[in-house]
């Protein structure tokens, strides 16, 4: 037991080694990045600098609305679609449901050339919605909301139906409620993978009006400009502390949606 113990937190610390790394060229001028001397002055500086480099502020903003738009259209059409799949007799039902789960077996990095093709044709190339767009249905997320909405009782739905309640009253509230650790732990799952989401936005954006963090972050790794590990560090900390906030808050419900739902 002491010796998996041991094992954990080695991993952790090699897990949180990348941090602590930043973390200190972070807070340490740029002349003693590479020393790591241990009184080696403090200072917030690079903070300052690095926010000053670029437009951060736009980056944020952008990053924020391109995750609620694709957070909020997962889930809405992944909720319609698992409600569809379970209280539906929709003939070859089997067969859609394999050929939706098709979707995770196939890397989006696969598909850029004509997701490419697609959004230039619609129009849609350097904006927030051509970004967003190729990820609206998600697979995963239907698949999780599948599986719970098979865990709750026909029964409820039944007597609501009795009571003359409609499809979407039902699904409002009887199945959103009880999934409600599924949606908490997908959406969690979601705002992580699309705000570090770095390739996809590189190859449909041109401007700053539509570059989310994980693009902006290009700036200060060019090889033009040389690399300036202080600020790298100080803008790498800016941008993932949000994250980090996010699942020290729900860190409890997204451990326990997975420990009482799991994959039934």
């Amino acid at each position: 037991m002491r010796l998996l113990n041991l094992a954990i937190w080695l991993a952790a610390l090699l897990w949180f080694l990348p941090i602590l790394v930043a973390l200190w060229a972070a807070i340490h001028p740029a002349s003693d990045q590479g020393s790591f001397i241990l009184f080696s002055p403090l200072t917030l500086q690079n903070f300052v600098n690095a926010w000053h480099a670029a437009p951060f502020g736009r980056y944020f903003l952008n990053t924020i609305l391109l995750v609620l738009m694709i957070v909020v259209c997962q889930l809405v059409l992944a909720t319609m679609a698992a409600y569809a799949l379970v209280r539906f007799s929709l003939k070859y039902s089997g067969v859609l449901f394999a050929l939706i789960l098709l979707q995770l077996m196939i890397s989006p990095d696969v598909l850029i050339l004509n997701n490419y093709k697609t959004i230039g044709a619609l129009g849609l190339r350097d904006t927030l919605t051509g970004i967003a767009l190729p990820y609206f249905a998600s697979a995963f997320a239907i698949f999780l909301l599948r599986q719970a909405f098979k865990s709750i009782p026909l029964v409820l739905e039944e007597a609501a139906i009795i009571e003359g309640a409609s499809r979407f009253y039902i699904l409002r509230k009887i199945y959103i409620p009880l999934a409600k650790p599924i949606y908490i732990a997908f959406a969690l799952v979601s705002i992580s993978f699309h705000w570090n989401d770095f390739l996809w936005p590189l190859v449909i954006t041109d401007s700053v009006n539509v570059r989310p963090l994980t693009v902006g972050l290009q700036l200060f790794s060019a090889p033009e400009q040389g690399v300036q590990w202080a600020l790298i560090g100080a803008a790498t900390l800016m941008t993932t502390l949000p994250l980090l906030i996010l699942f020290l808050v729900f860190q409890r419900q997204f451990i326990q949606s997975f420990m009482r739902a799991g994959i039934r």
